[in-house]
């Protein structure tokens, strides 16, 4: 057994898999409200030691210890991917319903297509064939009166007015105050999960707060993503010369070093 070739095997394949997470980063370099990704890389068995009270066995110190490879056991892995929320660049764009958050804690509050709560960065919105204000994707923005009465929070926009919006997001049609927006506060942006389409997740709606007088909302004006594109050019490339150089450790133990045992075996007397 060549503990070598699995080892860098799990590196290999652990580079790979931050090589997914810096493309989409990079892929979504110009995406408003976009917030980068990265990982954490750990062994195998500083995890194993965290969850080893876990495993069937009772004495984890002798039995257990015994079917553990104490080299294998130092594989690396991804632990943990996780986002950076620090606040991106502001674009002006002149558009009233183009709307962006100055504080990193803050998102607004979408009602995604399956009916359930979601947040938001990108805040380039639009009006649909419902007089509803909208995501890029179609969903619906929701307002302050979510608590209140969430199956009516959806925000009607007459699309023939003049529309502003202050920076507590309360929404002016031709000079009257129309609706506010729901600006979420999360007490812990950790918290949030990405599903897709720039959207995040909460699974406890409690630990997050409507904020009346955020005063943070800049309207004509988007948050682009936080993405450096010079940090993660030099991490590709990086990542990339990580997974040619555990490619030559594999081919060197599957090539070299088992062709000289079987040489070696072969002349044995």
């Amino acid at each position: 057994m060549q503990n070598g070739y699995y080892q860098a095997t799990a590196g290999m394949v652990t580079q790979l898999n931050r090589l997914n997470v810096i493309s989409n980063n990079l892929a979504n370099l110009n995406t408003a409200g976009f917030k980068s990704d990265d990982v954490v890389i750990a062994d195998y068995k500083r995890l194993f030691e965290e969850h080893m009270k876990q495993t069937p066995i009772k004495d984890n110190t002798k039995d257990a210890a015994k079917y553990i490879n104490q080299t294998l056991t130092r594989m690396p892995n991804i632990d943990i991917t996780y986002s950076d929320f620090s606040q991106g660049a502001l674009k002006y764009t002149n558009n009233s319903l183009d709307l962006a958050l100055q504080k990193s804690d803050l998102f607004f509050m979408v009602q995604a297509s399956d009916g359930s709560v979601k947040f938001t960065k990108n805040g380039s919105f639009s009006i649909d064939d419902e007089g509803f204000l909208v995501t890029k994707n179609g969903e619906r923005i929701l307002s302050n009166s979510y608590f209140d009465d969430p199956a009516n929070s959806a925000i009607a926009i007459d699309d023939n007015a003049l529309i502003t919006v202050d920076s507590n997001g309360n929404i002016y049609q031709d000079g009257q105050l129309a609706n506010s927006l729901f600006i979420a506060k999360v007490d812990d942006v950790r918290a949030l999960r990405k599903v897709g389409d720039n959207l995040y997740k909460l699974d406890d709606l409690t630990t997050m707060q409507n904020t009346n007088e955020s005063n943070s909302v800049r309207s004509g004006y988007l948050e682009m993503s936080n993405v450096n594109a010079v940090t993660q050019m030099s991490e590709l490339i990086e990542t990339h010369r990580l997974v040619e150089a555990y490619q030559k450790v594999m081919t060197s133990h599957m090539d070299d070093l088992n062709q000289e045992a079987i040489n070696k075996l072969a002349s044995t007397k």
